[in-house]
């Protein structure tokens, strides 16, 4: 799942390009904070994707460092990007429970497929996803429940950091984000500096509020990133 501080947690954004480019990068985190939800305690969220022209294909990951019940998780986003919109699949998968990884039989299967689409508009951008296939199922009559997710986020610099304002919600009732109508679940700030290591290298920390209205929960997540590629 993509990490609010990401907010689209292993959606990462490639501008177009006439050169493959290839990134990897790892974030370590103090809470694994999902749309406004607590998915596990402190961990590490590695990150590779290559692009080319548009075209993006991402895998990012989580692993709990500090509690062993925290399920590893894996995420693959295949994505495009013209202009300012994205539009994207992620397919994404935890071992909660011993979960096989290919295993896709419906109503055994861990995966749950998300399709998605954004648009930059500067000073702010939206983002639409919906789950569309896998594990996402009302449990009252087992019918899909075709989960989705709305945000709104805003980009701005203040006093040598760079900030970020985000505003997420539910737009109807959902199992997975356990929630039984429209619902506001993520209200979160961002800050993130860059230390200046040496000549060469800098090492970019973060720290993020993130206030979820709906189940009444409040976050405070600290991290820093670590940059290969």
């Amino acid at each position: 799942m993509i990490l609010a501080v990401l907010s689209m947690g292993s959606m990462s954004r490639t501008h177009a390009q006439s050169e493959v480019e290839c990134h990897l990068k790892a974030d370590l985190v103090s809470n694994y904070i999902w749309r406004g939800f607590d998915l596990g305690h402190v961990s590490l969220q590695p990150e590779l994707s290559v692009g080319w022209q548009g075209l993006s294909l991402a895998a990012w990951g989580s692993v709990g460092l500090s509690d062993k019940d925290d399920p590893r998780e894996i995420d693959l986003t295949l994505s495009y990007e013209t202009g300012g919109l994205s539009v994207g699949i992620i397919d994404y998968w935890n071992d909660e429970k011993g979960n096989r990884y290919f295993c896709y039989k419906k109503d055994k299967t861990w995966h749950t497929f998300e399709g998605f689409v954004s648009y930059d508009f500067g000073p702010v951008s939206a983002s639409w996803q919906t789950f569309f296939a896998g594990n996402d199922y009302q449990e009252d009559d087992g019918k899909r429940a075709y989960s989705s997710y709305f945000e709104l986020s805003a980009p701005f610099r203040l006093a040598t950091c760079d900030w970020d304002a985000t505003v997420g919600l539910v737009p109807w009732k959902s199992c997975y984000y356990e929630t039984s109508g429209f619902s506001l679940t993520n209200l979160s700030l961002r800050a993130t500096k860059d230390i200046q290591i040496t000549n060469s290298f800098s090492l970019p920390l973060f720290g993020q509020l993130i206030a979820n209205p709906a189940s009444q929960h409040f976050y405070f997540v600290f991290g820093f990133t670590l940059k290969a590629l």
